[in-house]
């Protein structure tokens, strides 16, 4: 472990250069937190990107009210598995996993950056933290994200979409964005803050009180108590947000002959209603929660597990395992908890 210590001495200008040294252990610790965070979402995204790529298709078919089911290309998630793979080949479930790659990295650093950032500055010196404060930090976390999230998304649906019309593997992300232009990139970006924000502020207070939850006698986690319990939190945070997702993913796609078109949010969700119903908006849930809990448990678990490896105390506020599980049961209106995702 490395410790980062803010102590300086009592010379005259001690007091500027702790309050300098603070602001550039701030700036070392975000830097720090954003590269660990960049390999994890890596990571999760390449696991789960199969299912992701079922998701997305599943939520593009358009099917009509009282069975009407013309223009169907999938039966259900499984079947949708198993055409791709039989038209497209194996790397047909990877169409637009590249462009994912770049753009998940930042996307899931500054998420889980930015939780950790204002979870610090909500907890009380004692290391609680109330309920409302981490609903408010994950939901600044998933607003942050948008800016990278909506490009990335609209590019990488686009291109998992195109085998629907072509087995042609030559269209590429630079071909997409060409056609798209600056503006288009961030078409459904509505749509997007609508699903992100509130799975941001479902997630990392679920997650949270599950791994205390899971944690041993001296507060502890195990790398399994970490996977089950981002997994865990992962469900009801991704099955809750589906018809936003559903509706972005409209707005995001391009359409095919003779398919219904979207002009904004609420039109899509006008005519989703009309045309096929209230349980056109749950399309793909089961799919979403597939992809989504292990997508988060493996970003979360290799965050974790990287903070530790490569652990730096930039505080000097690192409490031992027993104090940590001591705090955490302090009161019930105000659960102390870890000053971050990951903090110890």
């Amino acid at each position: 472990m490395i410790e980062v210590s803010e102590n300086t001495s009592n010379s005259g200008d001690a007091g500027a250069y702790s309050e300098q040294r603070s602001i550039l252990l701030q700036v070392a610790e975000s830097t720090y937190r954003f590269v660990l965070g960049s390999i994890a979402g890596a990571a999760g995204a390449t696991v789960v990107y199969p299912i992701d790529l079922v998701k997305t298709r599943m939520q593009n078919q358009r099917t009509g009210l009282k069975g009407k089911v013309a223009d169907v290309m999938y039966k259900n998630s499984f079947d949708c598995f198993r055409k791709v793979i039989t038209r497209e080949g194996i790397f047909g479930l990877y169409r637009g996993l590249a462009p994912q790659l770049v753009g998940v990295c930042p996307e899931k650093a500054i998420k889980l950056t930015v939780n950790d950032f204002v979870r610090d500055r909500l907890t009380e010196h004692t290391g609680k933290i109330t309920l409302q404060s981490e609903i408010f930090a994950g939901c600044c976390a998933g607003a942050s994200q948008v800016m990278f999230t909506n490009p990335l998304e609209i590019v990488k649906i686009r291109l998992q979409t195109a085998g629907e019309v072509s087995t042609n593997n030559k269209l590429g992300a630079g071909a997409v964005i060409r056609e798209l232009g600056l503006r288009n990139l961030y078409k459904g970006a509505s749509a997007c803050f609508l699903r992100d924000i509130p799975f941001s502020g479902i997630y990392f207070p679920v997650y949270a009180h599950c791994k205390l939850h899971f944690a041993g006698e001296n507060g502890h986690n195990s790398p399994g108590s970490l996977l089950v319990s981002a997994v865990i939190a992962g469900v009801p945070a991704a099955y809750l947000v589906t018809p936003a997702d559903v509706i972005k993913t409209r707005l995001q796609v391009s359409a095919r002959s003779g398919q219904t078109t979207y002009s904004g949010l609420l039109d899509a969700t006008q005519k989703i209603m009309r045309e096929e119903g209230f349980t056109a908006f749950w399309k793909g849930g089961i799919a979403r929660v597939f992809r989504s809990a292990p997508q988060f448990g493996f970003t979360l678990l290799t965050y974790e597990i990287l903070q530790r490896f490569f652990y730096v105390d930039f505080s000097g506020r690192r409490p031992n395992d027993k104090q940590a599980k001591a705090s955490i049961q302090a009161n019930n209106e105000s659960v102390a908890l870890p000053l971050g995702v990951a903090k110890y």
